[in-house]
């Protein structure tokens, strides 16, 4: 399912670390021929404003700050609100956002911020510290309100407004992600009217309040979803008067659209697959950004779904609770293959539960311990665990019966379809049935425990703290009936003593190095399997967009950054000079267009609402 970016995507998340950085991607284009596919985007154009045009391959969860995961709500939600902090768009460290800066006590129970003056919400009104204290106490005291982002304030003991910029946190304990906490600061004023936020969307009424770069002005399910550039912002007005997200669900459709110029950009669900991209290629005014990518792209298991309470729920099969069975079945899946027969290179073969991308948490197994493709090795186990052959040549399970394993996938994702014919093939060979169920929304039967195995990833941040927190006991739901933070159900004791361990641990060499047993102890459980590291491959039109800016600046993706720095620096081919908004952070960026595309539901990151944080991204 999977964001944070949850950030799936999926749909929340803490990051913080590092990468590289460099120089903004810049592009020179012709004149803007907008071609608009919507009689209200031409009155746009007839009316001289510039929109930008954006087309991606994932639908709304919900625009509420509180209760979205998916990758292209959380973006949205960055455009929106304001955040503590920021993430600079060249190596990823944190610079200032709502706060200006922060600074922790001697013991490192009490941080302090100091929230700027210069930002006010799209009504007039000046957001303050106490907006943001209103925000975390809120989601410390109503769980409805805790269900995106709810592992940012666990440890929070008391969070107060001295002044109107002064914003003071304290925690139970010391907690490392102090500088990384990812959650839309909302005016106090306009939400504090919410009486259910377990159902309220952020849907009905517009324009919606805000301080970010855009603000919200129209939305209508499974279609668009409108912004207008906020002209007070306080880092200075984007280029573009407005952006617009349309959904697309059939993504060759989203590509021609940018063939014909109807959209600037397409990011795809969640990236181009390599025969699109390599059509786009070499086509008149398109240029291709093909980098490495945040996300990882697994197959998670359902090892039992339960709830806090000790109830369990759902009908996953029995034998996915031996760990000889999980690791059996990875041991017959040919990553190289998957890279080069589904990706055609355009991904990195996967290791460890973190992107190469962020070096500093990147594990990998070492070589006696990697689940290596071994066909002979997995039907040992599979014979070892009790799981042996019929006269048929199928293995049974413990009631008798032959084994077939119902895999969810996402009807949108070409990728899910090529991996899962694989997998046919290759268990087949073991004596297992596979069962493909491709659905435009996963989110209900996986809630539900209706699985087997998923596919599944995550956009991870910076800061790994939330993709890392969706597998904590902490992060099941409370009963069968409510929704939880966790991905795939996971609860495992020393993974926990883990987590807890890295949340505390302010050194970031000794933190790296919990982080990685972390994800050591993932592999060896055989919960998640991750295949690959794609790349981000997204396409835009060079006669619509002057320049923009990537993710890292060096080589990074454009859609679905760790901040706002894409869109907001966006620079139409046809405005004359340079990028003077480029601000504090030094981003030079552009992008002309016409309104933006959505499509497709089929997209692994945050996938559903739960209750913690990254996904999401």
């Amino acid at each position: 399912m999977g964001t944070n970016d949850q950030k799936r995507s999926l749909p929340h998340g803490l990051r913080l670390v590092a990468l590289a950085g460099a120089a903004a991607l810049t592009l020179t284009a012709g004149l803007t021929t907008p071609l608009d596919p919507a009689p209200q985007q031409a009155r746009a154009a007839d009316d001289g404003k510039k929109v930008l045009t954006v087309a991606v391959a994932q639908s709304v969860d919900s625009l509420s700050p509180f209760l979205a995961v998916r990758l292209l709500s959380t973006s949205i939600h960055r455009l929106m609100y304001e955040y503590l902090t920021n993430y600079d768009p060249k190596d990823n460290h944190a610079i200032p956002g709502l706060a200006t800066k922060w600074e922790p006590s001697a013991d490192k129970l009490t941080w302090t911020y100091t929230i700027r003056d210069n930002s006010k919400w799209s009504d007039g009104e000046q957001a303050t510290a106490e907006d943001a204290a209103w925000t975390f106490n809120k989601m410390m005291t109503d769980t409805g309100a805790a269900t995106a982002n709810g592992s940012y304030v666990g440890n929070f003991k008391k969070v107060t407004a001295p002044s109107p910029t002064e914003l003071v946190i304290e925690l139970k304990k010391p907690q490392a992600t102090m500088a990384a906490l990812d959650v839309p600061i909302v005016p106090k004023h306009v939400w504090e009217k919410v009486s259910d936020f377990s159902e309220f969307n952020n849907d009905k009424s517009f324009p919606v309040v805000g301080n970010g770069p855009f603000v919200l002005s129209g939305y209508k399910a499974d279609s668009y979803v409108r912004l207008k550039a906020n002209k007070d912002f306080w880092r200075g007005s984007p280029k573009f008067d407005e952006l617009v997200f349309r959904y697309y669900k059939d993504q060759d459709a989203a590509v021609s659209a940018l063939r014909k110029g109807e959209v600037s950009f397409v990011a795809g669900s969640p990236s181009l697959t390599p025969a699109q991209a390599e059509s786009l290629k070499g086509a008149d005014d398109i240029q291709v950004n093909d980098a490495p990518g945040r996300r990882f792209y697994a197959l998670a298991t359902n090892p039992g779904a339960k709830a806090k309470n000790g109830k369990k729920f759902g009908d996953g099969h029995p034998s996915l609770r031996d760990q000889r069975v999980r690791n059996a079945l990875f041991r017959a899946v040919d990553r190289e293959a998957i890279i080069d027969k589904v990706f055609r290179g355009h991904a990195v073969e996967g290791e460890g539960y973190i992107p190469p991308r962020f070096q500093d948490y990147f594990w990998k197994p070492s070589a006696d311990r990697k689940l290596a493709y071994d066909p002979a090795e997995a039907a040992r186990l599979l014979d070892q665990a009790g799981y042996k052959k019929n006269g048929d040549g199928k293995r049974v399970g413990k009631d008798g019966k032959p084994i077939t394993y119902r895999v969810l996938c996402h009807a949108t994702d070409p990728n899910d379809k090529a991996v899962g014919k694989y997998l046919q093939e290759w268990w087949g060979e073991l004596g297992i049935g596979v069962q493909l169920n491709c659905l435009d929304n996963v989110t209900d039967p996986w809630l539900a425990g209706k699985y087997d195995l998923a596919f599944d990833g995550w956009s991870v941040n910076p800061d790994p703290d939330f993709v890392l927190s969706i597998h904590t006991c902490g992060a099941l739901p409370t009963t069968p009936e409510e929704t939880g933070a966790t991905d795939n159900f996971i609860c495992d004791k020393k993974y926990d003593e883990l987590y807890a361990r890295q949340l505390t641990e302010y050194d970031p060499a000794k933190r790296a190095d919990i982080v990685k047993q972390m994800e050591a102890r993932l592999y060896d459980l055989g919960y998640m399997n991750v295949m690959a590291y794609p790349n981000a491959v997204e396409a835009f039109r060079t006669d619509q967009i002057k320049s923009i800016t990537t993710m890292p600046a060096k080589a990074g993706n454009i859609y679905g950054q760790d901040g706002y720095w894409s869109w907001w620096s966006a620079v139409p081919a046809d405005s004359g000079g340079s990028s003077d908004n480029a601000s504090s952070t030094g981003v030079v960026v552009g992008i002309v267009a016409a309104v933006v595309i959505l499509g497709g539901l089929g997209v692994f990151a945050a996938m559903r609402r739960r209750a913690t944080a990254e996904e999401r991204e």
